[in-house]
Order: C-alpha cells, then structure tokens, then sequence
C-alpha cells in the first residue's frame, strides 16, 4: 500500500512510502481490538469510589424499638441500610481495575486498528514535523492545509517534538504521541492519524 508524503505546509509531494502488509493490511481482528481497548479503560480508572456502610455511620446503636407487640416490622439500630440516613447496602468499595494482556495480543490489536484505519483512508504521512514553531496558529495553519482542522486527528512522531507538543496542547481535537507510546484507544478514536515518515519503520519494527 503506497501513500504519498506530505510536507510540512500540508501539501503532497512527488514521494510516496510503502506501507508493509502485515501492519496496515491484515484482516482485523475485533475481539483483540476490544480486550486492548477494555484494559487501557480500565486501568486510567482509579478505583477510589467508598460509600460509607452502618458500620461506619455515626449512630447509636440501641435497639430503636421493642421486637414484639408493636404491629410493625422489627427494627435494629439507625444505622440499617434499609433506613433513611443507615449505611449503603452492598456499597462501592476501593478496588484495583488493572488487569494483563499478552504482548502478542497487544500488537494483533494494534495492527487490526492501522489495518482498520487504512482500510477507511484514515492514514496521512508527512515529512519531519521539526521545523513547526509552538505557536497554535501555526499548528492550525497546518491541519487547514490538510483539510482536517474539523477531526480528530492522532499525529505519531518517531521522537519527543516539543514544538509539536506546544503548539498543539491547546487544540483539543489533537493528540501528539510518540511511537513508543501511541495506543489502540488512540488509533480507533482519531479520525485521521498523521505519521511522520521517520516513524513509520519504528511502528513496523515495534510491531513485529
């Protein structure tokens, strides 16, 4: 699959790059693509949700009624969870959500979004993105040349660019990352990725 480089004002030039078969032209596959996307969910969540149970209500704990003789149901202590003020029955408590998945099945996942995005014309190259300064306008000046200043756009560079990083922080639309840290999340909730032309033999070298 070829496709054609782009230059830093956005505009295509007379060079292409072959992008490799086994990376962004497999068949691919939905459940390795959920499990991946179900674990980096999981693990930003933190866990810290607590609700207070009777045991750690502020309460007496005297018998509100006797058990007999009253016509009504019997009744403990204020702090029943079946009381209005008592504890939570069954409530949320501190846990961890990370959970591990094979490296194999990491890279199937991500290969199966490249693959995906490609498929969808989802996949734009570009030259060296070193020469950008940090100013916003000028990283929008670029994505208007390229006709995305409307997506969601995932630019994946082969180095730390922190020109890249400046001038797009403020654009919430955009996500810079680098090829050591992008994501399938990240992949399947761009609407264009933009890849540098130097990190596309890091991405098929990582990936395989």
């Amino acid at each position: 699959m070829k496709l054609k480089i782009h230059d830093a004002k956005g505009k295509a030039t007379e060079k292409s790059v072959d992008l490799s078969k086994d990376i962004f032209g497999i068949e691919p596959n939905n459940h390795a693509i959920y499990l991946d996307v179900k674990q980096h969910l999981a693990n930003k969540r933190q866990g810290t949700h607590k609700a207070k149970e009777r045991a750690e209500i502020a309460g007496s704990t005297k018998k509100i009624k006797k058990q007999k003789g009253t016509g009504g149901a019997r009744a403990g202590n204020i702090k029943s969870g079946t009381r209005v003020g008592g504890g939570r029955i069954f409530g949320p408590r501190p846990r961890n959500y990370h959970f591990k998945l094979n490296v194999k099945l990491k890279r199937l996942a991500r290969k199966s979004a490249f693959s995906f995005q490609a498929k969808n014309k989802g996949i734009m190259v570009m030259n060296d993105l070193s020469s950008l300064s940090t100013k916003t306008k000028d990283f929008k000046a670029l994505m208007s040349s390229l006709k995305v200043e409307n997506d969601k756009v995932l630019f994946i560079l082969s180095e730390k660019n922190e020109n890249a990083y400046l001038g797009s922080r403020n654009l919430k639309k955009v996500k810079v990352v680098t090829t050591d840290s992008f994501n399938t999340y990240d992949l399947l909730n761009a609407s264009k990725i933009i890849v540098s032309s130097e990190s596309i033999k890091k991405i098929e070298n990582l990936l395989n």
